[in-house]
């Protein structure tokens, strides 16, 4: 019987960090090569050199371009990775915007830090020349001493492109999942069903937890942007700048046409985030589902509304400034982990009359997570800063599914599931979401740990 491998080379028993490696026969493929991200971007796990010998490595795939993802993959080309990227269109648009994105944050900590960058730009422009595309569903085969590997991308529903990746070689199936989607999404096509499995291989960021329901996070943002526009305050909304922000924009441009919220400036101050909603429109008839598509048909922009403003440039976000009145500002970094929010978050958290909305995951380390755990005093830029703003977090606007959705993937390949590997969360995340796969399907399933190596039959 023939055998692979896989090790977990990133995003074991963490929830960032993404990085796998299969081996079949004598091919070796790499999915994702994501940075960790926590207390600082420049931390020394990235610096590491990595666990394996990329002169051995024959591709690389890449399930969607947030961050923790892609972050690490030109480190790849600057350490001597040689071989090609593969994933859907839209993800390697963004993945090169992330990029780009984290090279400048990455060089003004490492300038800070006196530290060398982990990459630079010809190693990003590296990664963009050897970057290939595919469609969802189409085969890319691969000769293996072990017969012929199909690898397809299926549709995760997790941002524009997002993808599982299935691997099938002499009927049997492994699915890498990345990062699954909160279906239904309001912009995107529903996480797509797996079938006849093999193994998995799953996240499990929101393992041992629920979101609140579609209607009840649409009304909960309209009525924070209310009370903090009703007392004069600033509304800060720390958003992730692919696909939370879109989401934010496609709600606020409902609320603003319908008359839902009073008249106020708007700003999107996030270079990454205005690029990223240029991407969803360049594949917006592709990705986006029905029901969006027919409102953009109708003559409807759904990222551009009366009061929005782009401050793309660094004078025009400095001049959100001299704007006393009340405002919403929707910045980066979802995290607070870097980005202009910081900046308004050192101006306004200690302001009563302003609201600070987490939308998304809080990693352990960042700032974000402080915040949303209560801290009253914190750090922003080597100053502290007392809290005094109100603090509230919609966990319903995380792009990830959540622990029951989680468990209602696995079930349409439980029948053929000899085993589940839970990565890419936190230890007790991961941990309730096995026991409830367990008790649910009786199926075995592991935590694996970082850098460790499984042979499995195929």
């Amino acid at each position: 019987m023939a055998k692979l491998k896989i090790t977990f080379a990133g995003g074991a028993n963490t929830a960032t960090g993404s990085n796998f490696i299969l081996e079949v026969g004598d091919r070796r493929l790499m999915i994702d090569c994501g940075l960790y991200q926590g207390e600082k971007m420049v931390d020394e796990i990235n610096r590491q050199d990595f666990s394996y010998d990329l002169s051995k490595i024959d591709a690389l795939f890449v399930t969607h371009g947030h961050l923790d993802h892609v972050g690490r993959i030109p480190k790849l080309y600057n350490d001597g990775y040689i071989g090609p990227i593969y994933s859907t269109p839209p993800t390697r648009d963004i993945g090169e915007l992330i990029m780009m994105d984290s090279l400048s944050i990455l060089s003004k900590d490492s300038e800070r830090e006196g530290t060398e960058p982990i990459y630079e730009e010809k190693d990003v422009l590296a990664a963009i020349h050897n970057w290939h595309t595919q469609k969802y569903h189409e085969v890319l085969p691969i000769s293996t001493s072990e017969g012929v590997l199909k690898v397809r991308f299926l549709d995760a529903g997790h941002i524009m492109g997002s993808s599982m990746v299935e691997f099938e070689i002499n009927g049997k199936k492994i699915v890498f999942t990345g990062d699954l989607g909160n279906t239904p999404s309001p912009l995107l096509k529903d996480t797509e069903e797996i079938k006849d499995v093999t193994y998995l291989v799953m996240e499990s960021v929101y393992g041992d937890r629920n979101h609140e329901d579609q209607d009840f996070r649409i009304q909960k943002l309209k009525d924070i942007i209310n009370k903090t526009i009703k007392r004069g305050g600033t509304l800060m909304i720390p958003a992730f700048s692919i696909e939370r922000t879109q989401e934010i924009l496609y709600y606020i441009n409902d609320f603003v046409e319908n008359g839902l919220i009073p008249k106020c400036p708007i700003y999107l101050d996030s270079p990454l985030g205005i690029n990223a909603t240029a991407v969803y429109k360049k594949y917006q008839s592709d990705y986006m589902n029905t029901e969006v598509n027919s409102i953009i048909k109708s003559g409807d922009d759904i990222f551009s509304f009366k009061g929005l403003t782009l401050t793309k440039d660094k004078k025009d976000s400095q001049a959100i400034n001299d704007d006393h009145g009340a405002k919403i500002i929707i910045a980066g970094s979802g995290m607070s982990s870097g980005g202009r929010i910081i900046h308004h978050e050192m101006r306004y958290l200690s302001d009563p009359k302003a609201t600070l909305l987490m939308v998304g995951y809080q990693a352990v380390g960042t700032l974000g997570r402080r915040l949303q755990d209560g801290d009253k005093t914190v750090v922003v830029h080597g100053q502290e800063v007392k809290v005094k703003c109100e603090v509230d977090m919609i966990g319903g606007f995380s792009a990830h599914k959540d622990s029951d959705h989680l468990l209602g993937f696995v079930e349409s390949s439980a029948e053929s599931i000899k085993k589940v590997f839970i990565v890419l969360g936190e230890p007790k995340s991961s941990m309730f979401l096995g026991q409830r796969i367990v008790e649910n399907y009786g199926l075995d399933i592991t935590l694996p740990e970082l850098g460790e190596t499984v042979e499995l039959d195929i």
